[in-house]
């Protein structure tokens, strides 16, 4: 079922729409939705490696854009928004000790959030609550996001080819790679924080 999904979304990727689709996750993912960028940025710069740099500064704004929307929620609409979000997502008991760290140490926690693999939205709502600086937020978003997403955008223009046979052949090992990442992301943010 993952291999029918990878070659669907590789085959959607190089369409027309396949750009909004990635503007829409990236600026979801660090506010309230659970899959990442990467779902679309990685197809999309396999089909068309030319485009990988784009692909990755597409993803960049939009994922900052969506930053300040988790801000925005954990700052104005914390209550009504912010808490059943965490709720949802499992973080609602470690996430005071959490914005308190955010709030002594905000740019390096947003910096990390914003490259590893874990939920950004987290971070971007933790800073709302606390009223980190807005420069803060920007900066480190566009420093972690960017980095990740033109490091990922990087390797597959030019590895492009050669990725998506690698991917091909490994395909199984990947996916379950990929999804314990993913898994692993929420797991230490709901554990470690």
């Amino acid at each position: 079922m993952l291999r029918r999904l990878y070659d669907w979304t590789l085959a959607k990727a190089a369409g027309p729409g396949a750009e909004r689709w990635l503007i829409g996750i990236s600026f979801a993912d660090s506010s309230f939705f659970p899959v990442p960028p990467d779902v679309m940025q990685i197809p999309m710069s396999i089909a068309r490696p030319e485009r990988a740099l784009r692909y990755a500064a597409v993803s960049t704004a939009a994922s900052v854009a969506g930053a300040l929307l988790g801000y925005v929620i954990g700052s104005m609409l914390y209550q009504a928004v912010g808490v059943p979000l965490l709720a949802f997502y499992g973080y609602e008991e470690r996430f005071v000790a959490f914005a308190a760290d955010i709030k002594a140490h905000g740019f390096l926690w947003m910096l990390a959030f914003a490259f590893l693999p874990i939920p950004y939205k987290v971070a971007t709502i933790a800073a709302g609550s606390v009223s980190l600086s807005i420069p803060v937020l920007i900066l480190a978003s566009i420093l972690g996001r960017g980095g990740r997403f033109f490091l990922v955008a990087l390797i597959l223009k030019r590895f492009g080819p050669k990725a998506q046979e690698l991917i091909d052949r490994y395909f199984n090992a990947l996916a379950l790679a990929a999804t314990a990442l993913f898994v692993g992301g929420f797991v230490v943010v709901k554990y470690a924080f």
